[in-house]
């Protein structure tokens, strides 16, 4: 099955599209398979991609840390989806707490990427103190746009998790293979970074969450592949979240958008083949992860698209497409 299914990805890499690639598969009933090939950087020494390699997983934090933060915390009573933001961040726009629009955000809302807020800001151009960083995110007055997927909803997020719990995300247990940086064994190279003037690896790639303090609450977690399988597996077997959690990232809130993840819709992501029952979260360095719940399968690509520069054409969704299609091909013909 490995072979048929890497076979986008081998091209992509022999084509010069993406520097390396792994693809890890994983069953409800544990099976699993990997496959890797490419290079985990290119410069400013060449480096062979191996199966113990950490990935910078980008926006892929968000599903497999905050969301999964905030719906335990919810299932212990801590906080209420459908309650204000506030009810964790209280200084949350505390210059105008009559008139704010900020302070009537939900939970959920910002889970759902129902909101007005942009989908991303330069954050890191104010300063790089997180915690006057933290304090301009929670004071400024945001501009509005059409509900749109956006940074901001999960920094506020990560927000709400620091002042629920008096501790960073970063020291909530998440199991192996999935960690804040630095990670604990050889990472991917990222992005000749112009702003911090070197190659990104084992740093967060993402500008914001590098100046936030590499833990917030939109990007920074680093992973191998077994250690995102492992998150997947716990989700497909019910190891790893509650009834409670799998009903609320599998139910749509706003759009194709449940509680933090996406669920199938015409021409995303994750293929063509997968079923309805399918969601899945993509990370702008070039990772991403599908649970298909239908199917008892669940498969993870990540790729180091970014390396050595954002600045090109690397057909990136091109490739992710056409991987979910070949797995769930691969798996189908078993």
């Amino acid at each position: 099955m490995i072979d048929a299914a890497y076979a986008p990805a081998s091209a992509a890499i022999l084509d010069g599209q993406i520097p390396g690639a792994t693809l890890g598969i994983v069953t409800a009933d544990g099976r699993r398979s990997f496959r890797h090939s490419g290079m985990a950087a290119l410069f400013p020494e060449v480096e062979a991609l191996t199966e113990e390699h950490w990935f910078d997983l980008a926006s892929v934090s968000k599903v497999i840390a905050t969301t999964s933060i905030i719906l335990t915390l919810a299932e212990q009573g801590r906080i209420d989806l459908d309650r204000p933001l506030t009810d964790a961040i209280p200084d949350l726009r505390q210059y105008d707490v009559a008139g704010a629009p900020e302070r009537t955000l939900t939970f959920r809302d910002c889970l759902a990427h129902r909101t007005f807020l942009p989908a991303v800001e330069p954050i890191y151009t104010y300063g790089d103190d997180p915690a006057r960083l933290r304090a301009f995110v929670l004071q400024r007055e945001w501009r509005h746009v059409p509900p749109a997927y956006s940074d901001i909803n999960f920094i506020l997020l990560g927000i709400a998790i620091e002042r629920l719990t008096g501790e960073p995300l970063s020291a909530w247990p998440l199991g192996a293979g999935v960690s804040y940086g630095p990670p604990p064994g050889p990472a991917v190279a990222t992005e000749a970074c112009t702003w911090r003037g070197r190659v990104m690896k084992g740093e967060v790639h993402d500008e914001n969450a590098w100046a936030l303090g590499g833990a917030p609450g939109h990007a920074g977690l680093f992973g191998t592949v077994a250690g995102v399988l492992d998150f997947a597996q716990g989700l497909l077997d019910g190891s790893g979240a509650s009834e409670a959690t799998l009903k609320a990232i599998r139910t749509p809130v706003h759009a194709h958008r449940t509680c933090g993840w996406e669920i199938r819709f015409d021409g995303w992501h994750g293929g063509d083949a997968c079923s309805p029952e399918t969601i899945g979260h993509t990370g702008f360095t070039g990772t991403g992860l599908w649970v298909d719940f239908d199917r008892g399968l669940a498969w993870t690509l990540l790729t180091n698209r970014v390396h050595p520069t954002r600045h090109r054409e690397t057909s990136i969704m091109d490739l992710r497409r056409a991987t979910g299609d070949a797995v769930v091909k691969a798996f189908d013909a078993l």
